[in-house]
């Protein structure tokens, strides 16, 4: 049986703007970087309300639009079991939650217990300086194409800290 991948989970709100857009990114930097094998990369929202539904079809265009993949995406929420010690298998388990903003922190955190080391903010990598990624849902469009800039800045360094902690290049 071979070990569980290294999870990574990206969270916002509600799990149909930044986090999915974070996923997608970074999914794509992990595979360009051949960690496919040994990292997961997964997203959700600390509210229920989107559960099931796709991405917000801004989001998904501003994705698309730059080559990206959007098509796969369903929104889930974050489950504290994620964080449960010792420590679960495959859906069950997550090692980093990177979080978009500092509401989402507090929840995030409340829900890792013990583990809130695990959870850190998205920005805290990026090379423009950290802070948080704001939600562009009730913007416009140019809002979402901020998002998708800070999260292609981000997810780059993201991967080679990653790969860093599961002994990668």
């Amino acid at each position: 049986m071979s070990p569980a991948p290294y999870t990574v989970a990206l969270i916002c709100l509600g799990n149909i703007c930044r986090s999915p857009m974070a996923h997608v990114v970074l999914e794509q930097r992990i595979a360009e970087a051949g960690l496919a094998d040994r990292v997961r990369v997964v997203s959700a929202g600390t509210a229920s309300w989107h559960i099931g539904k796709p991405m917000d079809p801004r989001a998904a265009a501003t994705l698309t639009d730059a080559g990206y993949d959007a098509s796969r995406h369903r929104a889930r929420q974050v489950l504290d079991v994620w964080f449960a010690d010792p420590a679960g298998t495959g859906e069950e388990h997550v090692d980093l939650a990177l979080v978009m903003d500092e509401s989402n922190r507090t929840d995030v955190v409340a829900l890792a217990g013990v583990h809130a080391d695990r959870v850190r903010m998205f920005r805290e990598v990026d090379p423009e300086g950290p802070g948080e990624v704001p939600d562009p849902y009730y913007g416009g469009e140019e809002g979402f194409t901020e998002v998708l800039a800070m999260v292609e800045r981000c997810a780059q360094a993201w991967t080679e800290e990653i790969a860093r902690a599961v002994g990668g290049t």
